[in-house]
């Protein structure tokens, strides 16, 4: 009986060690996370071997924490398990996800029993995959005008009716109201501008009050860029 009592004090004093270094090692990579999303900086490169002098961001944010801290340094990378180091790109992905969760539902709670406006537009990533940015517009309860982006959509293509279906999961996901909608607005000089135009009048349809304000702002940037191109003088002014 003894004996089984040492096993099982003695597995159970392993087990904490190896929760608590695992709790370390995630610690390790949250932390990390957090900063490189903070600081708007890219995790991963081209080059994450041990050979490399520069591993890239996150990779260099981990050993760097370890060499301020042996806890850290004594569980993490070379000194964790090659199954169990918490810093593969899916690791990094969930726990960026994670945070990406959580800023979005506070940001949501701002939306309860409001207003807002719907801004949208267009464009393809690296990989030409279609894909639709959602920012809404609102007014706080100070009369403070602020802007929050909410999500990054892939779209299979850009007809005015896939954005629209889009728009309807997006809200629909995140309990987002489109009677709540007073204003909506695209990119004004776009080639999408057909498109927008139709999903203006689609969503106009299902709620009068959601007038359209064309994006002069846009516009106007672009005036003034093409003028700067061929004066100077209104280069030098503008810089």
């Amino acid at each position: 009986m003894r004996q089984e009592q040492s096993i099982a004090v003695a597995f159970h004093r392993q087990s904490n060690i190896v929760k608590n270094e695992y709790q370390i090692r995630l610690y390790a990579s949250i932390d990390a996370c957090r900063f490189l999303l903070h600081q708007g900086l890219s995790f991963c490169g081209h080059d994450e071997t041990e050979a490399s002098t520069n591993r890239e961001n996150f990779l260099e944010m981990i050993k760097y924490t370890a060499d301020q801290n042996d806890s850290v340094r004594n569980v993490v990378l070379t000194n964790a398990p090659q199954n169990h180091q918490m810093v593969a790109t899916g690791i990094q992905k969930d726990i960026a996800r994670c945070f990406a969760q959580e800023i979005l539902q506070n940001i949501l709670k701002e939306f309860q029993n409001i207003f807002f406006s719907l801004m949208v537009d267009e464009s393809s990533d690296v990989s030409g995959k279609e894909q639709m940015a959602v920012v809404l517009r609102f007014v706080d309860s100070a009369g403070n005008v602020k802007e929050r982006f909410i999500d990054v959509v892939h779209v299979m293509e850009t007809s005015s009716l896939s954005l629209k279906s889009a728009i309807d999961s997006l809200f629909a996901n995140h309990g987002l109201s489109l009677m709540k909608v007073r204003g909506q607005g695209y990119d004004g000089a776009s080639n999408m501008k057909g498109e927008f135009s139709e999903l203006k009048t689609l969503i106009m349809n299902e709620n009068e009050s959601a007038y359209y304000v064309h994006c002069f702002a846009h516009q106007l940037q672009l005036a003034l860029v093409a003028v700067a191109r061929k004066h100077v003088n209104i280069a030098d002014f503008l810089i």
